[in-house]
């Protein structure tokens, strides 16, 4: 009897497959990084894109070459401004299970800030570089953000919606009113980006690179962040805070770092809005426009970073040529039943639209074994 028992104990059960390439942090099959001293950075990007990123790649670098200075500055870069400021709020929503309403805020928090510190034709201004007045900017804006999530984070579902959406009305009804310091209902006029390098950053391409350059970054830091022990466990905390908290992990802190991340996101989009605009007033941060950057964030998908640009390219097309068939005054309406028909055909935004209809109607895949799994 003994001895069989130590031969079922000698036998062990077979190692569960697995799928290669699943972990863009672990080494996958045919990865020439995985025994090299390459940088993580290096081997994340080599692991993490496809064919389909390198072509859309390509498709934004050349873009501004065959289109013309309006779809390159009022339809493209703005979609990639509001895109960035929107994506702060799919990294808050989509991973962490809080929705904001307080992301255009912050990036009007850090626009302001900018106005304030940096030129403008407002004799306010205190008229420092350029660069300092974009770093204080990017500073107060992520502080900002961080105290909205350290107040917020001990809600949940509709309380902390609605928590942020107060601090964004409080912040729309301070600069309104304020005249010492946010010049009231006139707000800030003439704040452009500096020259550098012998360009002018307002010009299309120039700006439009300037963005691309940014919601690129910001793209990739979400795709990276949420790999790493942070991300993972702050998904965890988004699935079961309680389990996670008996786990030993600090539920509080991670959800406040997480809107520290977020606002500073927003903050980048505020600068960038900012310089878009080429002014700051209080209608830039109202209640329109906090609703406006949730509705982007739903169109595109909240589980997927892409999904954030997405709808924002959908909103700005709409907003651009919609008043070409409707009232200008109507254009809501566009947007309100746009946003209900995704809301009720696909929760999940286009993107999860899509992926339906490309699992009903497109070709059956025989999966042999784990490893061909995709």
């Amino acid at each position: 009897m003994n001895g069989g028992l130590r031969a079922q104990a000698g036998k062990q059960a077979p190692p569960a497959p697995v799928r290669a390439g699943a972990d863009p942090l672990q080494p996958a099959a045919g990865d020439p990084y995985a025994t090299s001293d390459a940088p993580r950075w290096l081997k994340f990007l080599w692991r993490t894109l496809s064919a389909r990123h390198v072509f859309t790649l390509v498709l934004v670098l050349v873009f501004p070459f065959v289109a013309t200075p309006f779809f390159t500055f009022q339809v493209a870069a703005q979609a990639l401004v509001l895109g960035l400021i929107a994506l702060s709020l799919t990294f808050l929503g989509g991973y962490g299970g809080m929705v904001s309403l307080a992301q255009m805020s912050v990036a009007g928090m850090a626009g302001y800030a900018l106005a304030i510190f940096g030129t403008s034709s407002t004799p306010i201004s205190l008229g420092w570089p350029w660069w300092l007045a974009v770093l204080f900017a990017l500073i107060i804006a992520t502080a900002c953000a961080t105290v909205i999530g350290w107040l917020s984070v001990r809600t949940e579902g509709i309380y902390t919606i609605m928590i942020t959406l107060a601090f964004g009305v409080a912040f729309y009804y301070l600069v309104l009113q304020n005249y010492t310091l946010f010049n009231g209902f006139q707000g800030f006029q003439k704040v452009y980006p500096p020259e550098v390098f012998g360009l002018n950053w307002r010009d299309p391409v120039p700006f439009y690179f300037m963005s691309l350059f940014w919601a690129l970054l910001g793209y990739l830091a979400v795709k990276w962040l949420v790999r790493t022990p942070f991300g993972i466990a702050l998904q965890g905390v988004r699935d079961n805070p309680r389990r996670m908290a008996a786990l030993g992990f600090n539920v509080v802190a991670h959800r406040v770092a997480a809107y520290s991340v977020a606002g500073f996101m927003a903050a980048v989009g505020g600068v960038l809005m900012v310089w878009y605009n080429g002014l700051i007033t209080p209608g830039s941060v109202n209640t329109g426009w906090q609703i406006n950057i949730l509705v982007i964030a739903v169109l595109g998908g909240m589980r997927h970073p892409i999904g954030a640009f997405l709808g924002a390219i959908i909103f700005v097309l709409l907003q651009t040529f919609a008043i070409d068939l409707i009232d200008r005054e109507r254009f809501n309406l566009v947007i309100g039943v746009v946003f209900l028909a995704i809301v009720l055909f696909s929760p999940d935004g286009l993107l999860g639209l899509w992926a339906k209809l490309r699992s009903r109607f497109g070709p059956n895949q025989t999966v042999t074994s784990p490893q061909r799994r995709h």
